[in-house]
């Protein structure tokens, strides 16, 4: 079997890297209500209905960085998103739930 085509991401390099303002796309594969209870800022809802929006206006040279509950379904995500030609695509390890514990202060609703 394949290794995966993406990379693990942890909570506090993420929390660098967009304080840094790296350039990255932040996607979060969440249902729409949770999403919009609150979400990690800059990222963009990706659904079913996005996803082909997402394909077309995102440079595949962006890292790509899939936000989740709790960093289990962002991995099938991550890995898809490496198969469509993203050159570095991450998993969030801990998903939204991690973040919102560490950086209560850093959520967007």
């Amino acid at each position: 079997m394949d290794a995966p085509a993406f990379r693990h991401l942890d909570i506090p390099t993420l929390g660098e890297r967009l304080s840094s303002d790296t350039p990255l796309t932040l996607v979060d594969i969440r249902d729409p209500m949770s999403f919009a209870e609150g979400h990690i800022p800059g990222s963009r809802h990706l659904d079913n209905d996005s996803v082909a929006a997402l394909l077309e206006e995102i440079p595949r040279e962006r890292p790509l960085v899939v936000v989740c509950y709790h960093g289990h379904s962002s991995q099938q995500a991550a890995d898809w998103l490496a198969g469509q030609g993203f050159a570095e695509v991450y998993s969030l390890d801990g998903g939204f739930a991690g973040w919102r514990l560490r950086y209560p202060e850093r959520v967007e609703r």
